[in-house]
């Protein structure tokens, strides 16, 4: 990554957003500080409110994930474990970070997953992985990462793998949901008619290198880079392409 920097002013929404290998998801994971070995961060800081990320220990940050900064990842099949329940990977969230009675826990599960509009959610609570849709799935995955009421979510293309009306319905419930509790969101996609459903800003990345940032009707109305108008090109054209 080189030249990246931006900032996300509390309760808003910021669109990232490249094609594969532009450099989006490495950028999250540098917020999170969750890069693998033998990748590191050389240069830059990190400032989420008045805190350096990249002063803290790794306990500290721990205590911070999860807590004050919440990540989605794009393949909850990859992020769910296939053997324990939901609650049981609900439930590790809040033993992280807090002390619950499992009745307090269980209902706190439960109304999270009202949230992200679940049906039957204790039900699904017992269930495993496999038992859910896709959409569930990533219902799921958005409700633990709201579990403790995060400043700060982190998505990455959370809507990729999902038909176009599951795609809009859970669209619609994070801004719903982002105003409710008052979150700021990073919004990771290659997607540009979803960034303007959703984003107040936008930045583009191009290969690991920031090309343009600018707010969200700005981009679409006067783009500047040429990676940004082929981007926006690109999605008109999958918008008229015959079905």
């Amino acid at each position: 990554m080189d030249g990246v920097s931006f900032n996300l002013e509390k309760g808003k929404t910021l669109g990232l957003v490249g094609e594969s290998g532009s450099g989006k998801s490495i950028t999250a994971l540098s917020v999170m500080r969750l890069i693998d070995q033998p990748g590191k961060i050389e240069a830059g800081t990190i400032k989420f409110e008045d805190a350096s990320l990249l002063g803290l220990n790794n306990e500290e940050m721990r205590n911070l994930r999860g807590k004050e900064i919440s990540m989605v990842f794009q393949e909850p099949l990859s992020s769910l474990n296939p053997v324990l329940t939901i609650e049981e990977q609900m439930a590790e969230m809040i033993t992280a970070h807090k002390k619950e009675s499992r009745k307090t826990r269980r209902r706190h599960l439960v109304d999270m997953l009202k949230k992200v509009n679940i049906p039957l959610s204790d039900k699904i609570l017992k269930d495993y992985p496999h038992n859910l849709s896709g959409g569930m799935r990533q219902r799921v995955m958005i409700a633990t990462a709201l579990l403790l009421n995060p400043k700060l979510v982190i998505l990455d293309e959370p809507t990729t793998a999902l038909d176009v009306t599951i795609q809009a319905a859970l669209l619609d419930q994070l801004m719903k949901l982002k105003d409710e509790m008052g979150l700021s969101i990073i919004f990771i996609t290659h997607d540009l008619g979803v960034v303007a459903e959703i984003a107040d800003d936008v930045v583009i990345l191009e290969k690991g290198k920031l090309v343009e940032k600018a707010t969200t009707q700005e981009i679409f109305n006067s783009p500047r880079h040429e990676y940004t108008k082929k981007l926006l090109d690109a999605a008109r054209f999958l918008e008229v392409a015959p079905q």
